[in-house]
């Protein structure tokens, strides 16, 4: 199995993770998600599950002046998305536990 099909499940949540910490714009949250080790996630995989997530109502987004160019669309979470995110704590919770408990296993 890759680590593309392992991540499939869990990059929804870590993007939720991210936009609760402050609004950010795709790029951005590209970025981010390199920054912890998220090298396969490019913008053009970013954008089609950002407007899932906003057509699920877990995030929503506002266009806002950039010093850069044109404006940029930032994502913030909904309610929905808070408790989404709070779910998928606790299922990640979880399945770590169970996973570890299995590896460890001798």
């Amino acid at each position: 199995m890759s680590t593309t099909q392992m991540l499939k499940g869990i990059i929804d949540g870590c993007i939720l993770a991210i936009i609760h910490e402050k609004e950010v714009y795709g790029y951005e949250l590209a970025k981010k998600l390199e920054q912890y080790g998220f090298d396969s996630f490019s913008e053009g995989t970013i954008y089609p599950l950002l407007i899932r997530m906003q057509k699920e109502e877990l995030v929503t987004s506002t266009l806002k002046k950039s010093t850069a160019g044109p404006k940029r669309k930032y994502y913030s979470l909904t309610q929905k998305g808070e408790e989404e995110l709070q779910q998928f704590i606790g299922r990640w919770d979880k399945l770590q536990s169970t996973v570890n408990s299995v590896l460890r296993m001798k």
